[in-house]
């Protein structure tokens, strides 16, 4: 296979950032960049919030709320078994080529033993009829009981919402109000844009990965969206081949922008669980190996972008912004991180001070 050229670790995180919509901010709506990302993780319900408005010029929470509550994006499990908010038109192309994957890693779970011996249709349908109205996984477990006496509720509650294509409603992750997890049939909720149409041809999964995420392996495609068998699709695909630095092969899409390396990355404030930091096997091209050790990504930590790599983590306290750096700044660095903390205070709605404290203290 003959690549183009190979790509240094900078070159990726610039190029990445620059699709990812962090080395600049967008003025776009907030469903294009939703679509764009072709979904955001969504397992923190305010995670998208802060997400958006770090990508997008302008952004006020309200937008998603309407968003959500116009029932325009949803949030569902579908990447990796977990909550994703994508948009309705996306749910409908992602879930039906996504639901084997599901059913598979259901297949293994330790909640498989709640339908045993049943017919996974007939168990479906019951659900879906109980699923015409929103409800949490006890309520719904606890009338499956009904209908499979001797098992588990709470692993009912869980085969149903997995083996029937089910959202997660409003008022869950409406901005400033909360509620429990109720679920409801993704077609009572989104009518003929739920998932009643074909799948996506995972060829278009492939592109859109690539035009927010690339270059990339396959093993980081992989990574992203859980799904297997994807190295003959990309490799039959008419993209543009790079490697890195390693020798590993990426994939590219033709009109893929690939930035300087020497562009400036501005400080950015990631929320828990970010696309970028969960996008990729290889992870070094946005943090590095010993700070991926520290446990922030698969623990769920909100993170600091500091020259476009992870720097720190950050949280809002009745105080203030509370940042922990895990390296000294330089000044004009220390100053682009305050200005975007202060900003990122008014965003949250909160006061008091942006304070940096080094790791360690």
């Amino acid at each position: 296979m003959i690549t183009e050229r190979v790509l240094t670790r900078r070159a990726l995180n610039r190029s990445t950032l620059h699709r990812q919509l962090l080395l600049e901010r967008a003025d776009l709506p907030a469903v294009d960049v939703v679509g764009h990302l072709v979904g955001m993780q969504a397992q923190e319900p305010f995670s998208p919030y802060y997400g958006l408005w770090s990508r997008i010029r302008s952004f006020e929470p309200a937008e998603l709320v309407d968003l959500l509550t116009g029932r325009h994006v949803v949030r569902a499990t579908l990447h990796r078994a977990t909550i994703h908010l994508v948009t309705a038109a996306d749910h409908g192309l992602l879930e039906p080529l996504l639901r084997p994957f599901l059913h598979r890693r259901f297949a293994s779970s330790p909640f498989r033993a709640a339908v045993a011996g049943a017919e996974h249709e007939e168990f479906a349908a019951v659900a879906t009829g109980l699923l015409e109205r929103p409800r949490t996984r006890r309520e719904l477990g606890d009338l499956l009981a009904g209908h499979r006496p001797g098992r588990d509720p709470a692993s009912l509650g869980y085969a149903a919402t997995t083996l029937v294509p089910t959202v997660q409603v409003p008022p869950r992750a409406l901005w400033g109000r909360s509620g429990a997890a109720r679920w409801t049939a993704a077609t009572t909720w989104l009518g003929p844009a739920g998932p009643a149409g074909p799948a996506a041809p995972v060829e278009e999964l492939v592109r859109r990965y690539l035009a927010a995420f690339g270059p990339a392996s396959v093993r980081d495609l992989r990574t992203w969206i859980g799904m297997t068998r994807l190295a003959p699709v990309v490799e039959a695909m008419d993209l543009r081949v790079f490697a890195d630095e390693h020798g590993r092969v990426l994939y590219d899409v033709p009109d893929g922008p690939l930035v300087d390396p020497d562009v400036p990355a501005p400080a950015r404030f990631l929320p828990e669980f970010d696309n970028l930091l969960l996008g990729h096997h290889d992870r070094t091209r946005v943090i590095s190996d010993e700070d991926y050790r520290r446990g922030i990504v698969v623990g769920g930590r909100p993170t600091l972008l500091v020259d476009g790599f992870v720097h720190g983590t950050w949280r809002i306290t009745g105080t203030g912004l509370e940042i922990r750096v895990f390296r000294p700044l330089s000044r004009e660095q220390e100053a682009d991180v305050e200005a975007e903390g202060e900003r990122l205070l008014r965003f949250a709605g909160s006061g008091g001070e942006v304070v940096l404290v080094p790791e360690g203290r």
